[in-house]
């Protein structure tokens, strides 16, 4: 991302902060007996409330060992089912909408009641939010990074979840689209974002980068400039716990200017805080 494009970060900030609004809105209302599509279609109508009318994605939900993807094989198997929420079960949230033009995809861990593993989990998961900080900002390749946030996540004795989702992609670019009142979807995904990361995976083919961060050879690549939406996924058993926000890739050579994440004032940021504070 080059300087001139620094007036963006606004809007891509207010479009994520509103995100995480909803999520923790929807978190705040969940009880025992709802399922996943009830929780999906809170966050959709809240943010719908909210003047939101595209989408990168439409929202998810996942209760119980469905957080940590268990038995997952087929795409269609992360859309929101009718697995009812208990007391104690761990559920996730994970939300893209497109406010304004701007994109935002984030992910919202929390439990139905007080888990010791739980928080422990979500504590353990902001080692990655500064690991892939620091080697953003150092230039290394993608595919490295990556390697190295599954080593951290097995001296931690966590497993990798990402890994999971089609692609194994811990992270996807994201851009501007064009503001629209509406606009379709396809498999639950926004027409409109769907070109747009097909284009720039045809564009990176050629110039030989991917806009999927992934374990394969074609994340072989420094870090490119522009927006990416990270969502690095712990599991244990049949417990999940991730985030998703977005990371800034600039072309400066000042290391703390050339990566940063875009806002530092998010749950699970702020919750990490003060867990250091206490």
């Amino acid at each position: 991302m080059a300087a001139e494009d620094a007036s963006d970060l606004r809007g891509f900030r207010e479009a994520q902060r509103l995100a995480y609004d909803c999520a923790e809105a929807v978190a705040a209302r969940l009880r025992p007996g709802v399922t996943e599509r009830e929780a999906a279609r809170m966050q959709r109508d809240w943010l719908a409330g909210r003047g939101v009318r595209d989408w990168f994605h439409l929202p998810f939900a996942w209760f119980g060992d469905r957080t940590a993807f268990t038995g997952f094989r087929l795409p269609t198997q992360f859309f929101p089912t009718g697995r009812r929420l208990e007391p104690g079960m761990p559920f996730i949230l994970d939300l893209a909408p497109v406010h304004r033009g701007f994109t935002a995809d984030v992910g919202y861990a929390g439990c139905l009641g007080p888990d010791p593993l739980h928080e422990r989990m979500t504590s353990d998961l902001l080692e990655h939010r500064e690991l892939i900080l620091r080697e953003v900002r150092e230039r290394r390749p993608l595919r490295e990074i990556y390697e190295d946030v599954d080593r951290l996540m097995m001296r931690q004795g966590y497993t990798n979840r990402h890994r999971a989702y089609p692609f194994g992609v811990i992270a996807h670019k994201v851009g501007r689209l064009s503001e629209r009142r509406w606009s379709p979807q396809l498999f639950g995904f926004g027409t409109q974002a769907l070109r747009g990361l097909a284009s720039d995976a045809l564009r990176g083919h050629r110039e030989g980068w991917s806009p999927l961060w992934s374990p394969h050879r074609s994340s072989g690549h420094p870090p490119r400039p522009g927006l990416w939406a990270v969502e690095p996924h712990l599991g244990f058993r049949g417990t999940g716990v991730k985030f998703e926000e977005l990371l800034v890739v600039t072309d400066s050579r000042d290391p703390l200017e050339s990566a940063f994440w875009l806002d530092d004032d998010l749950p699970h940021v702020r919750r990490g805080r003060e867990e250091r504070a206490a």
